[in-house]
């Protein structure tokens, strides 16, 4: 072979190498085109709404209160924190932020601005704006500007008007006028409003658990103020408490339950096992039906077979893990080492002996490790679908969403979710070192 070719070959291989990177740079180029119109980005940025996302930030780690006048009858006052009457403060009294004069009211917002409600008329000098005045009419609500225009941070129509500042937010329709100012924290997240500890610092709360006399006389103080915690109508943490230690049963049911089914299952599709083609071959498209179909699916259908409940979704894990065992299993029987079944076999055992002293223990380190592993995975799992089934911690962070008011609550869910499956990774490592000797768990 001369030079000449050898180099129209190198040239060649080149020029090939260079078309198929172009090819793959122009498939990857369309692809990306096709992204861009089908799920029309060009109009996120319209879609997309910054105020409302501020607002969900800021309900997730501060909780507001409600100052509400209503605009009909006798147009009582009430004040209560996020709206909620297991919030509600008692009949005629409110935060120090809100001053009483007769029968108009004094809001003061973070920003020490000042809403004046004089029956159906608000009043607010918005800082660095100017005066603004809202009046409810039979009719609509008639709204008074200093410019022309209305800025971005006022919503207007004929029956709403709603103002953001930084200090709080104003709303009045022809119902009632709503204000609303933040604060930082969860509050009532120890005790509520009616609980005799609230409000109280850490030093007084520790001598009334230690040192002071009996608020009931039939029970310590220290009793009282757990059952003031854990009975707590706001944030209802017996409930989800429960709620956790239904999630984890669920993942735990459903896991362990498939993993006591596949393992005798897996000898029936495992080739070294199972000489009979039709047996094996119907075992494995078994567990591809069983894994094939999503757990969420399986939710879905046997909801509807069984109604909702947690055991419910605990089937629905069991029936996926089922399948996905089987086929991991079956493949980790399919390459023991025959050397220790022949030993078993030496000594005149059955095969049930053969199984259970010759490849129970080959097969135990990676049966531990994938039950294991998928017990800290379903513990996931077992959230989105107690959402469907109506149990467990999924239930009550769906709730919380639903209401789409309540994202204080949402974030104390999902801190908790967070912490339950780092609860159950730290568990199943040192499990998985305790059972198999993993050193570096």
């Amino acid at each position: 072979m001369t030079t000449a070719t050898l180099k129209a070959g190198a040239v060649r291989q080149v020029n090939g190498k260079k078309t198929l990177s172009f090819a793959l740079l122009g498939a990857v180029l369309a692809y990306f085109v096709y992204i861009f119109f089908t799920f029309d980005i060009a109009s996120l940025g319209q879609r997309a709404s910054l105020e409302n996302a501020r607002t969900l930030v800021a309900d997730s780690y501060s909780y507001k209160t409600h100052i509400t006048k209503s605009n009909r009858g006798a147009g009582t006052l009430t004040a209560s924190i996020e709206g909620e009457k297991k919030g509600r403060y008692p009949e005629g009294s409110y935060p120090d932020w809100v001053e009483i004069d007769g029968t108009d009211a004094f809001v003061t917002l973070a920003d020490n601005s000042v809403v004046e409600l004089a029956g159906k008329v608000v009043y607010y000098d918005v800082p660095d704006y100017g005066a603004i005045k809202v009046t409810t009419r039979n009719s609509g609500i008639d709204l008074e500007l200093p410019t022309a225009e209305a800025p971005e941070f006022i919503s207007a129509s004929r029956n709403r008007v709603a103002i953001t500042v930084p200090g709080g937010r104003i709303n009045v329709t022809k119902a009632k006028t709503e204000i609303f100012r933040y604060f930082t924290g969860w509050e009532m997240f120890f005790f509520t409003l009616d609980s005799p500890f609230y409000g109280k610092s850490p030093a007084q709360l520790a001598y009334l658990a230690s040192s002071a006399p009996r608020i009931d006389p039939n029970t310590s103080n220290l009793a009282l103020m757990w059952d003031g915690f854990w009975n707590n109508a706001m944030w209802r943490h017996s409930d989800v408490a429960w709620a956790i230690v239904e999630t984890i049963l669920m993942a735990f049911l459903g896991t362990i339950g498939a993993a006591l089914i596949a393992l005798p299952l897996a000898f029936l599709s495992a080739q070294n096992f199972t000489r009979n083609m039709v047996a094996r071959f119907s075992m494995r498209r078994i567990f591809d039906f069983l894994r094939g179909v999503d757990g969420l699916i399986w939710t879905i259908i046997l909801s509807r077979a069984f109604g909702p409940g947690p055991l419910t979704g605990a089937l629905a894990i069991l029936l996926t893990d089922t399948g996905t065992f089987g086929k991991m299993f079956s493949e980790t029987l399919e390459n023991v080492d025959d050397k220790q079944i022949e030993g078993i076999r030496s000594t005149g055992a059955k095969p049930i002996q053969r199984y259970r002293f010759g490849v129970i223990p080959q097969i135990t380190p990676v049966f531990i490790s994938q039950v294991l592993y998928n017990l800290e995975s379903n513990t996931r799992s077992a959230t989105i679908i107690g959402a469907i089934v109506g149990g467990g911690i999924g239930l009550l962070l769906t709730q919380a969403i639903i209401t789409g008011k309540d994202w204080e609550e949402v974030s104390y869910y999902i801190v908790l979710i967070v912490l339950m499956v780092m609860m159950m990774d730290s568990l199943s490592g040192w499990l998985r070192s305790k059972l198999i000797g993993n050193k570096d768990s």
